[in-house]
């Protein structure tokens, strides 16, 4: 687990962070470019759109504590501290038609680089990209870290495939979505194509959606199909309890060696009216197996519902600037005269979560967990959020506890995270 060895960055991140109050704009260069720093983070702009540069990032510091009620679990938090993200992103515009975007996490020790993606948007309303980001698979898995709801994404999130190198193409309509990929495995592993390859497609269809994106009723559907390679590696399938701190997974397949292929198909469904939304996903896994064994089937999901006390509620956005996410929520706007740096108190919303998650299936018993989240996010300022989140975890059956001659785990955590991105 990533500990505190990235200070020095979360230190001169946090230094920058006071710049965005005012934005700083500076003469134009001799090519007329001009560089301005504020709360979209540090921006080299020519003329006529020649080029864009952009440097940001985003920097998540995690707190809590938490106990397992039956004694003899061992270390429930190997620490009650820890850097959870702490990324430096940089975005290149070329023209109207080329995006690239490279991010990479420094507290992420065996997969640091997250987006590193090269788009072509020439067509109207199309989207190529190439490089390694997310499948489009999953609602919540799409949504950007910095903008779910809670601190960690649900159980049901232990099935999305999340980031891979492929090819995809997108494109969309007022109100729909359509986006077909091509994975193999992941950048920063050293052999890419030895992971299988991977055909990802997501849809979907708003029936309703106001002009401002803050109204809105979503559908979406996602399938996915990875072929594994014939050579022993083990496919594992697991989760802790959505805490980034715990120690352990209440949860865990293990490895299963047999693993030819692993099929997803995904539903989800969401309603925003104003500071008000509603979502929910339901996740189907399938493990097919060489030798003729009967294939595994695995299942998740979650409903979650959240609410802007004093906020006007979060963007829907049709298209991305660039790769798969299609069709997801942004973040919560704090507007000039709540921000706590202009006299005001900030927003809140509140959150509550139910989700699940089955890995028993055969002579698999991976575990039937149940996890309870409610929140209280805070935004002071723009760009600045603190999220402070109780866990309720029930999971029954749970190979955790087979050391101690007990199958069932009931664990509570208090997950408190300060965020500062841009």
């Amino acid at each position: 687990m990533p500990q505190l060895r990235s200070w020095p960055l979360a230190v001169l991140l946090l230094a920058s962070a006071g710049l965005p109050a005012a934005a700083v704009e500076g003469m134009p260069g001799p090519f007329g470019e001009r560089l301005t720093i504020d709360e979209r983070g540090i921006t080299l702009k020519f003329p006529d759109d020649a080029a864009t540069l952009r440097i940001g990032g985003r920097l998540q510091l995690d707190f809590g504590t938490g106990r397992v009620q039956q004694r003899g679990f061992g270390t429930v938090f190997d620490t009650p501290i820890a850097v959870r993200r702490s990324w430096i992103e940089s975005y290149l515009t070329l023209g109207k038609e080329l995006e690239l975007a490279f991010q990479y996490d420094f507290a992420e020790p065996n997969r640091p680089i997250n987006d590193a993606v090269v788009a072509y948007k020439g067509f109207k309303n199309v989207i190529i990209a190439l490089g390694n980001m997310k499948e489009p698979f999953s609602f919540d898995q799409l949504i950007s870290d910095n903008n779910t709801l809670f601190t960690e994404r649900s159980l049901a999130d232990a099935f999305a495939p999340a980031r891979n190198v492929g090819f995809a193409i997108g494109t969309h309509g007022e109100r729909w979505t359509a986006v077909t990929s091509v994975f193999g495995g992941n950048i920063n592993n050293a052999a890419i194509g030895d992971q299988g390859i991977a055909s990802t497609t997501r849809v979907t269809y708003a029936p309703y959606l106001s002009k401002d994106g803050y109204d809105v009723l979503h559908f979406g559907a996602a399938g996915s199909y990875r072929s594994l390679p014939n050579d022993g590696s083990p496919l594992t399938l697991s989760s802790r309890s959505e805490a980034f701190l715990f120690a352990r997974q209440f949860v865990n397949t293990g490895g299963i060696r047999d693993a030819a292929s692993i099929g997803r198909v995904g539903l989800e469904a969401a309603w925003q009216s104003g500071p008000f939304r509603l979502q929910a996903e339901y996740i189907l896994t399938e493990i097919g197996r060489f030798g003729g064994a009967p294939s595994l089937s695995f299942q998740g999901g979650y409903i979650q519902a959240g609410l802007l006390l004093n906020g006007k509620g979060r963007r829907y956005t049709i298209a991305p600037r660039y790769a798969t996410e299609y069709a997801v929520f942004g973040g919560v706007e704090v507007e000039e005269a709540q921000r706590v740096s202009r006299g005001g108190t900030g927003v809140f919303e509140l959150g509550l979560r139910y989700s699940a998650i089955d890995l028993e299936d055969r002579a698999i018993r991976g575990g039937i967990e149940h996890d309870v989240t409610a929140g209280v996010n805070w935004y002071p300022d723009r760009n600045i959020r603190f999220v402070f989140d109780y866990i309720r975890s029930h999971t029954s059956p749970s190979p955790a506890s087979l050391n101690f001659n007990r199958r069932t785990i009931d664990a509570d955590a208090f997950i408190g995270r300060a965020q500062l991105y841009w």
